[in-house]
């Protein structure tokens, strides 16, 4: 295991703190919405893997044991439980602080980039996903679960846009009605394989998952 960033923990606010205890707390009790998703998008990657925003790293469980997995997350206070997971699974990681629009990493230097409900709360989108494909190497895949916008005109779509100020100021920065499917669609890749589908929850039910290939 890296070395953990004490100095980074420290520097950790009260929200910051807060929010990683709920975030934890959350993904102590997983959804099989996701369950089936990840088991399929993650469990078949090998080499080496990087996750952008990976929380309190509920995913290492996931991965492959070969899988040489690196993490960038931007919360500081995330750091204990994703070392936590990591001993919990006797798993090695490298972690790093920061975040996804200035990837810490070399060109072409990883298989596959993971981001599991993280382009809600980027300051930009694109400019992630340009970092993504700068650091895969060719033929490496981008893996994805995300909420998303209602379709427009609908009902969900005009409560979305109402809320988002709020669900932003209190969501770690969480946009509810980006079309992030299309971003993804337009951010240069060679190949695109997107799902749609709903979880049973108010606010943010409609989601995708999916493999992007460089």
């Amino acid at each position: 295991m890296s070395p953990q960033p004490k100095a980074e923990i420290l520097r950790a606010n009260w929200w910051q703190r807060q929010f990683a205890r709920a975030l934890a707390a959350e993904n102590a009790s997983r959804r099989p919405e996701y369950e089936r998703r990840k088991r399929a998008l993650l469990g078949d990657l090998s080499g080496t893997v990087l996750e952008i925003g990976p929380g309190p790293a509920t995913n290492l469980t996931y991965y492959a044991p070969d899988v040489r997995w690196i993490g960038l997350e931007p919360n500081p206070a995330m750091f204990p439980y994703i070392e936590e997971a990591a001993q919990q699974l006797g798993r090695a990681v490298e972690l790093h602080p920061g975040h996804a629009e200035d990837i810490p990493l070399g060109d072409a230097s990883v298989d596959a980039v993971v981001g599991t409900l993280v382009l809600c709360s980027v300051d930009d989108p694109a400019q992630v996903l340009r970092e993504v494909r700068r650091v895969l190497k060719p033929g490496g895949r981008y893996v994805f679960i995300e909420h998303v916008a209602a379709p427009r005109q609908s009902l969900l779509r005009r409560v979305q846009a109402i809320i988002r100020p709020v669900w932003k100021a209190v969501g770690d920065g969480c946009t509810l009605n980006r079309e992030t499917w299309a971003t993804i669609e337009q951010a240069g890749f060679s190949e695109v394989q997107i799902e749609h589908f709903r979880l049973p929850v108010p606010i943010y039910s409609p989601h995708i998952a999916g493999a992007a290939v460089k």
